[in-house]
């Protein structure tokens, strides 16, 4: 998971490091699909030799999808998941390798995180049935017709991705039969390596993928410029591919968009949440049912590209004057280092440093105050030098109580404001509903323009009755305050701590640690145990993992400058410690409630009063807010599992494991596969000879294109000539078998090598993007990011002509002053609304059209333009419009202008994937596009109609062209009035 908003973060500083990929879609000939051929150049005008894909990332959204009806059984699962690699495969094109790791077995350190996301997973489930079972009784009452219940059995359990259990044996054998079906099939794979990592291997599935890199990139043949692409969504894997230190590294992920609309849990339709179902009837689109059903949008993905972050990040650490050598490498190390104070999967983030605060830059500059005084950087290698570390929080512990002082000032002037809704036509809805068309737009207009004046000078009592006397024809409000319950229903949490009042630090071990304020040895102890916990986490990600038992035994992290005297702390790790078995862990981490995953004797010590470790499997538990304001933001208080005593109570049940329990919890190896056409099928067939070879193998690197490691034979092969039973009912067998598969072991090395975090020597960067003007423009306000993987891209986007000729007419119009820096942010819809975020590089974002596509956005009217066809086709929410219509098309000399936040949300900090949508949803409403496509009601408007905003002017321009909705803004002091041409 990593850094909560950290991707965010990251890629709003650093724009550039984020490109669109470019997508071949299959063709549809006679009604057949015609499959990509990957053989083919990269379209994203680069070719990749390694890809990685961090398997869970992609085994839970195909299994249970957020955001379409879940597939109905395991088979439907199996093939979404090949689906979902298949298109991976066709965007990356890996020459050389593909690899696919599944989450193994974890560190202790990571097994506490998925006990708490088990424990939770399971409670969210049981008041989730309840819930619809509630709805549905409240339903029939009605005697409204509802979905039958299903039967208990035919509920999905997510906690069964994790490694010993059947769903995860059975997706294995799958996935291998996948790889064999492409590797005799695909000719994109034909000279393709693959490695499969299952559960049964232990470790995570991306410090797998890094443990194999850094064991080949030590390898003296290594090549310095292979060229890595890694798939995953967690923010830590920006910081393990900055790791690696290779000059080529890519990481791709699915762009997330805020606000996709989601299936009703009870009749499964989309436009409506659980709460307001009104049974299995289908919804009627639109008056007379003439509108489509809401067609979910197709997932695209972004590249992240590593080797441009650590451009900005060159620039972001470069210190002048230093007492020291200057190391790029060592400094990024440095930088890797501090982002875990932050947030990751082994501690709880330090109190005083939330991301959203801006905590990265502000330890970026105690650091480098503070490095004058080091006389060196804070680590080398993965090892951290704590005397070094103690001076940066030493100065981080002396603005500790200013930091929460400020965060207080903050929350309550946020509280403080005025959260406003609009009303009518412009109310939140659900996305997909359709809203009610405007029956009177210029008192629609005006009424809202005066709600603007009312809600920021009189009282809510006021606004409201002077909104009242507006109301005609049965037309709505136009907008209203959020209502005092609500308000009372999201009163500020219980905060018995007030780190902002004196005393916090004594009120926070009482609360937290139930210690007195008198036991300073306490809180020594606890900080000692988190230094010890960063040393892991870093040795984690460069060396490998230091220790299989070790965790961070605290629900709570210390303050900053509870740190005294650290450089002394013996950092030592016991060494030789081994993994849980599969089995094992999922005792360590299931509740109670998923237990029917694990054997029946086992299950029994997980339910049984008399039971020696019940006390490991509480039904209830508390979630301390901890100062936050839901649930899923609290921590959840569960016992830590002793080790000892889990493995005791086992002893007296594994003898009653069957054969393929067995299989299950053994510790397994990755697998490497190779097609017929592949150079090293010939020796890897010769293993197979005879009895075939177990002993491991040296495999020549002049026919592996340089993949270093062990092979042997492996018991669940299929060899030449025969046939791949399918596993899948709906997908055929694979006759006459080309491929070949062994069991593969990464290059093993002393227990004491230290893997170099360095640049290795003939590596070769690729050409620079960001130039010094790039960055004075960026600061200028005139900053065009590159958009594409060569540099020029952002002038002419890939397969668009009419794009292109689109730009230069904007910036022959502008006279060359069209940058996309000099688009203004666009204000609230009503003046106390809250102000839109300005997007990552400085643009506006595009948003679809009321009825159609929205037209490409120029005008040559107004100086606050968004201009660049390249824009167009790469924003960065992934949308690409059509060529703009001919200017006669508008009434009045008209151009058409981009939409802005009516089909999406107005967002000043829209989410990502590692938040949760309702603390957003609170604050920043969605705003749904009135119907305007209905021709009666565009006649009776005039050609313009503006809204005014008391923080400047934000203006809808409803033209006569029936799906175009224009939104210009202009700054405060500008004058606009109704018959204003703009």
């Amino acid at each position: 998971m990593g850094v909560p908003a950290f991707f965010r973060w990251l890629s709003r500083k650093y724009p550039s490091i984020v490109v669109t990929c470019v997508e071949e879609k299959p063709k549809i000939v006679n009604d057949v699909r015609v499959p990509i051929d990957s053989s083919q150049p990269n379209p994203n005008d680069i070719e990749f030799d390694n890809l990685y894909l961090d398997m869970n990332g992609i085994i839970h959204p195909c299994c249970h999808p957020e955001n379409k009806p879940p597939p109905k059984n395991e088979d439907e699962m199996m093939v979404l998941i090949f689906e979902y690699m298949d298109r991976l495969f066709s965007i990356v094109r890996p020459r050389r390798l593909l690899y696919m790791a599944i989450d193994g077995v974890a560190p202790r350190a990571k097994m506490n995180q998925q006990r708490s996301r088990r424990f939770r997973a399971a409670k969210e489930t049981i008041e989730k049935r309840e819930e619809i079972t509630r709805i549905k009784d409240e339903l029939r009452m009605k005697g409204i017709s509802v979905p039958p219940d299903k039967p208990a059995e035919e509920h999905f359990d997510s906690n069964c991705i994790t490694p010993g259990t059947p769903f995860m044996f059975r997706l294995a054998d799958c996935l291998r039969f996948y790889v064999h079906d492409r590797l005799n099939n695909d000719p994109g794979w034909k000279d393709v390596k693959v490695i499969l990592s299952d559960a049964n291997v232990p470790g995570e599935g991306e410090h797998k993928i890094m443990d194999f890199i850094r064991r080949q990139r030590a390898q003296p043949d290594h090549d310095p410029n292979t060229h890595h692409c890694l798939c995953g969504a967690d923010a830590d894997l920006i910081m393990l591919g900055l790791a690696t230190h290779e000059p080529n590294f890519t990481i791709i992920r699915e762009e997330f968009k805020p606000n996709q609309p989601r299936p009703c849990e009870i009749c499964g339709q989309i436009g409506h949440e659980m709460k307001e179902c009104a049974g299995v009837a289908k919804e009627k689109q639109g008056e007379f049912d003439e509108l489509p059903i809401s067609i979910v949008e197709e997932q695209q993905f972004i590249f992240l590209r590593l080797n441009i972050l650590r451009e900005y990040l060159e620039r972001e650490l470069k210190m002048t004057n230093l007492p020291f050598e200057q190391d790029l490498e060592r400094a990024i190390d440095d930088w890797v280092f501090m982002c875990f104070f932050v947030g990751n999967d082994f501690l709880p983030h330090l109190p005083s440093l939330e991301i959203r605060e801006g905590a990265i830059d502000r330890l970026v500059n105690l650091y480098k105050k503070a490095v004058y005084k080091t006389g060196g950087y804070l680590t080398k290698n993965g090892i951290v030098n704590l005397e070094r570390v103690q001076l940066v929080l030493s100065d981080l512990g002396e603005v500790e109580d200013e930091i929460f002082k400020k965060r207080r000032e903050k929350d309550f002037a946020s509280a403080e404001r005025p959260s406003f809704l609009l009303g009518g036509q412009f109310a939140p809805k659900a996305l997909g509903s359709a809203g009610d068309p405007v029956l009177n737009p210029r008192q629609a207009a005006a009424g809202m323009r005066a709600q603007s004046t009312n809600f920021s000078t009189s009282s809510n009592e006021e606004a409201a009755a002077s909104l009242r006397s507006m109301l005609t024809n049965g037309s709505e409000a136009q907008g209203q305050k959020r209502k005092h319950e609500d308000d009372e229903e999201e009163a500020e949490p219980n905060d018995e701590v007030k780190l902002w009042e004196d005393g916090w630090k004594d009120r926070y071990y009482e609360s937290k640690f139930a210690v007195g304020s008198e036991d300073i040895a306490f809180r020594q102890t606890v900080a000692n145990e988190y230094v010890l916990g960063l040393c892991w986490v870093l040795l984690y990600y460069y060396q490998g993992c230091p220790s299989w038992k070790w965790y961070f035994p605290y629900h709570y992290a210390p303050f900053a400058s509870d740190f005294i005297n650290i450089a002394d702390l013996n950092t030592e790790f016991e060494k030789d410690t081994e993994p849980f078995k599969p089995l094992e862990q999922l005792m360590g981490v299931f509740p109670a409630a998923s237990k029917q995953h694990l054997p029946i004797t086992w299950q029994d010590l997980m339910d049984n009063p008399e039971s020696p470790i019940i006390d490991f499997y509480p039904t209830d538990f508390k979630i301390d807010l901890n100062g936050k304001k839901y649930a899923w933001q609290g921590v959840a208080l569960l016992p830590f599992v002793d080790e000892k005593r889990l493995k005791q109570a086992l002893e007296q049940v594994y003898p009653d494991l069957t054969p393929d329990e067995i299989s299950r919890n053994i510790r397994g190896s990755d697998r490497l596969f190779v097609s017929k056409n592949h150079s090293a099928h010939d020796f890897l067939e010769t293993l197979y000879e005879g009895t075939g070879t177990q002993e491991p193998l040296d495999v020549s690197t002049s026919l592996t294109q340089g993949l270093k490691g062990h092979v042997w034979c492996d018991e669940y092969a299929v060899l030449s000539g025969e046939t791949v039973k399918s596993p899948l009912q709906e997908l055929d067998d694979v006759p006459n078998n080309s491929a070949i598969a062994v069991k593969y072991q990464d290059p093993v090395y002393d227990p004491d090598f230290i893997f170099p975090a360095v640049i290795l020597p003939g590596a070769k960067f690729p050409g620079r993007v960001l130039k010094e003007e790039d960055f004075n423009a960026m600061n200028r306000g005139g900053y065009r990011p590159q958009l594409g993987f060569q540099r020029g891209s952002h002038y002419r986007p890939k397969n668009s002509n009419s794009m292109q000729a689109a730009g230069r007419f904007v910036r022959g119009s502008m006279g060359g002053q069209a940058t996309y820096g000099q688009v203004p942010p666009v204000r609230g819809l009503m003046g106390n609304a809250p102000r839109a975020h300005v997007p990552p590089y400085g643009q506006v974002r595009p948003v679809a059209g009321l009825m159609g596509s929205a037209p490409a956005a120029y005008s040559t009217r107004t100086s606050y333009v968004v201009t660049g066809s390249d824009y167009l086709k790469r924003d960065y929410h992934g949308i690409s419009l059509p060529p703009p219509a001919p200017s006669s098309s508008f009434t009045d000399g008209d151009s058409p202008i981009l939409f802005w936040g009516l089909n999406r949300r107005l967002e000043r900090d829209g989410p990502r994937s590692d938040e949760n949508l309702a603390d957003f949803d609170d604050q920043f409403p969605v705003f749904e596009c009135p119907t305007f496509g209905c021709k009666p009601h565009i006649e009776s408007y005039s050609t313009r109609r503006w809204l005014t905003s008391s923080r400047g002017f934000t203006r809808f321009c409803f033209t006569e062209r029936p799906s175009v909705v224009m939104v210009l803004s202009h700054p405060p002091g500008s004058v606009a009035n109704d018959d204003d041409d703009g």
